[in-house]
């Protein structure tokens, strides 16, 4: 029988034993100062009994490291308690030699000799004949999200989930942070009819959650049918938490987000992925800085005009080294936040295209729309180009939001 949301309500908080938490229990708030622990930490810390003695599959990146920077495939491969069998990696790969759009392929891991899947582009009953071909009894999955809607690694739980379900296999999350908190959800919400691997369910754009919390929402309220799940809380993570309170490393989990300032900026800049202007890729900077060939002073200045809180924008040159104008030197702006709890990265990212198309004849979407893709609808790219300015744009995705928020709640895990 398909579980909903409201049946998924128990109260109860079993984080700190280790007992999975129902939908909607709490993990208690933790004293300022303490110790953040993922999901594997506390996993690990309570002898994998949660992995219940069989095969054990990991879907993990770069990003799936302990404190001391030890990759958690390693640590399991080595722990005689765990029989770590494979390990099944996604865009960029598992040791993340790929870029953008790329994989590793189906390989032997030289540091541990475990079968490396290639799970990228793939999703239901293929993907599921993978978990089975592989041998796992559960699969496990460990990545760091960046809290937007459009980065790859949560529709990649969420197919992994689907085929874990079709293969028949129990699914576990560990948790980390979301390194941009988890305050509040931001942003259009995908229609369905917009589904693709940057967004297969309606979710807002910032969805402001955990991969967790995601993993619960996704099992109440999209997949088919339920998967057998169990997720791992953190514990010492608050909801207004950013990265740098964690005492974590940060791995980049792809390679143009390479620090938790991308993450702070993504949610909203990547929309520039969808026109004719770099956003960054090629630089230091990826997100922070959005330029094109003809952009000169005048959009720095129309941005700043407009008053948004907790961000600067400041006229900027650069030259990519890859990607759009590669080796050119172009005219923009870079992104400076200077008080993250009152910026609002997608309320940004609207308003430096409202800006960019007012100053720059060259402005341009991609011919392919994908800027439908990455908001979720036509609604942003129509409404630009009728003139709207960026409070018309934001209003008029605010019912969606809020319905959205609605159902958010009642699969969040932390205070």
């Amino acid at each position: 029988m398909r579980m909903s949301r409201r049946s998924l309500l128990a109260a109860g908080t079993a984080a700190a034993a280790l007992t999975p938490l129902p939908a909607g229990a709490a993990v208690p708030a933790t004293a300022p100062g303490s110790r953040l622990r993922t999901g594997f930490e506390r996993l690990a810390a309570a002898g994998y009994s949660r992995l219940g003695g069989g095969r054990v599959g990991v879907v993990t990146n770069p990003t799936g490291v302990t404190r001391d920077v030890r990759h958690i495939v390693d640590v399991m491969h080595a722990d005689a308690r765990v029989d770590l069998v494979a390990v099944f990696g996604p865009e960029h790969g598992f040791r993340g030699t790929a870029q953008a759009g790329g994989s590793e392929g189906r390989h032997e891991d030289p540091a541990t000799g475990l079968p490396v899947y290639d799970t990228y582009s793939k999703s239901g009953q293929p993907l599921a004949d993978i978990f089975t071909a592989s041998g796992v009894d559960t699969v496990v999955f460990d990545i760091q999200d960046v809290g937007a809607r459009f980065y790859t690694y949560i529709w990649t739980l969420y197919d992994c989930m689907e085929a874990a379900r079709l293969a028949g296999k129990r699914f576990v999350v560990l948790d980390r942070p979301n390194p941009v908190t988890g305050r509040s959800a931001r942003g259009p919400v995908l229609h369905r009819e917009f589904a693709t691997f940057v967004g297969r369910q309606p979710i807002a754009q910032a969805h402001g959650m955990t991969v967790a919390e995601l993993a619960r929402l996704f099992n109440g309220e999209y997949l088919a049918a339920p998967v057998e799940l169990d997720t791992v809380p953190m514990s010492g993570w608050r909801r207004a938490d950013f990265y740098d309170s964690s005492g974590l490393p940060w791995v980049p989990p792809s390679p143009n987000m390479p620090t938790a300032d991308t993450a702070l900026v993504y949610s909203g800049t990547c929309l520039f992925e969808g026109t004719n202007l770099s956003e960054g890729r090629g630089t230091t900077r990826p997100f922070e800085l959005l330029g094109a060939a003809g952009v000169d002073g005048r959009w720095a200045a129309a941005a700043g005009e407009l008053g948004l809180p907790g961000v600067h924008f400041r006229e900027a040159y650069f030259a990519p080294t890859f990607s759009k104008f590669q080796g050119t030197t172009i005219g923009g702006v870079q992104i400076h936040v200077h008080d993250r709890a009152a910026y609002d990265p997608v309320r940004t990212g609207i308003a430096l295209l409202v800006t960019a198309r007012k100053v720059w004849s060259g402005f341009a979407w991609r011919s392919d729309d994908w800027i439908d893709k990455l908001t979720g609808s036509t609604l942003v790219r129509t409404m630009i180009d009728a003139g709207a300015g960026t409070d018309e744009v934001v209003a008029a995705w605010q019912d969606e939001l809020a319905a959205f928020r609605r159902v958010r709640e009642h699969y969040l895990i932390y205070k």
